[in-house]
């Protein structure tokens, strides 16, 4: 995969998971009626929207071990949920999953091979 392919597959993953978090905190199956404040899990979100945005590496390597609790929540949740609640862990899981892909191939894309 292209290094621009990669960007681009990171920044789609990480805004799809930022809109599935508030979706599914706030109105499709909140915890409570009416939202729950696990929709501030989205702000966390937005630390390295700005550097994956702007293709910066750093944010690339550290948000690849970042995105790692939001995978284990999507699991977690995945097997203890019930219903609507529990298709959307594994949304969240699937969409997680393709953004630690794309991180780590376009941060391998920088790696110099020796030859």
């Amino acid at each position: 995969m292209s290094r621009e392919a990669c960007r681009a597959g990171a920044s789609a993953a990480l805004i799809s998971l930022i809109a599935l978090t508030l979706a599914w905190e706030l109105w499709l199956a909140p915890l409570r009626p009416g939202g729950s404040f696990l929709a501030f899990k989205a702000l966390l979100l937005l630390l390295p929207l700005r550097g994956i945005l702007a293709g910066r590496l750093y944010t690339y390597q550290w948000s690849s071990m970042f995105i790692l609790g939001f995978f284990i929540e999507g699991v977690m949740r995945g097997w203890g949920d019930h219903g609507l609640s529990q298709r959307l862990a594994w949304c969240e899981v699937l969409i997680s999953t393709l953004f630690f892909i794309c991180v780590l191939g376009y941060a391998r894309s920088f790696k110099k091979l020796k030859v």
